[in-house]
């Protein structure tokens, strides 16, 4: 999940699920208040990959008279190494390159897994990743133990530190992701656009504008033209029968002859 002012975006990229097809929703809200969150996902169960946002809270606390949350947060590698990126180029600190390289090395191990099956990406994980999660997770905790705790060195520490299950709960499932990249990427045309068109105009507008990047970033998903797919949606919509409306969903749709 990815958000920016009044938009978020979920992405969903089926690992071996039976669900049809790569989805990405924009869901438009007036303000970034968490109770539109928790109208949009609160009847969910799961894992939710995000950010930090304080909104989604509510929604990984156990649910009264069970241990289980309504939601499983999964934490994002590149929201936390960012942080400590950001260091790096304001300080040159050896200790935060030392950090960076541990994470490139976490990187790396999912890019030889990207595609493959999740049993095959769990066991990696497990052998290869958990290893160098925990070295790294040493190297946090005795850096904070010599360095200033008011020092932006350490906020990017902590910022790991206090979300560590929630940044590791990758490697206890094969169908999760060490980032919440697909959702960053999904929303990057929105922010671009927004600087260039200036907002939507209302909240019916932005609604409007949330389902047409949803169509779009869903088209893209699954390797379909979006002009292609709008051109010919657009010109049968009319008489084409609401009961079958799932045909000319982005991941059924079959262009006319």
């Amino acid at each position: 999940m990815g958000d920016m002012g009044g938009a978020a975006t979920y992405v969903e990229r089926p690992r071996g699920f039976t669900f049809p097809g790569a989805t990405s929703l924009y869901r438009y809200s007036p303000d970034r208040r968490g109770e539109h969150a928790e109208a949009l996902l609160g009847g969910c169960r799961g894992f939710l990959h995000a950010d930090a946002y304080a909104g989604f809270q509510s929604l990984y606390v156990p649910e009264p008279g069970t241990q289980e949350p309504r939601l499983i947060e999964v934490a994002c590698w590149a929201h936390a190494r960012r942080k400590l990126f950001d260091v790096f180029e304001a300080t040159r600190s050896p200790l935060a390159k030392e950090a960076l390289e541990q994470i490139a090395a976490l990187f790396a191990i999912e890019a030889s897994i990207n595609g493959r099956p999740p049993d095959e990406r769990l066991a990696t994980r497990q052998a290869e990743a958990i290893p160098k999660l925990e070295a790294l997770k040493t190297f946090f905790d005795e850096t904070l133990r010599h360095v200033s705790g008011k020092s932006t060195l350490a906020r990017a520490i902590r910022y790991a530190t206090s979300r560590w299950p929630a940044l590791t709960r990758y490697t206890t499932d094969g169908r999760l992701e060490m980032s919440n990249n697909a959702a960053e990427r999904a929303i990057r045309p929105l922010a671009l656009g927004r600087k260039n068109y200036l907002f939507c105009g209302s909240d019916s507008g932005g609604i409007r504008a949330a389902g047409m990047y949803s169509l779009i970033s869903t088209c893209r998903l699954n390797d379909i033209d979006p002009e292609a797919y709008l051109r010919d949606v657009f010109a049968r919509i009319a008489d084409h029968a609401i009961s079958r409306i799932r045909e000319l969903l982005p991941w059924n749709w079959k262009p006319l002859a």
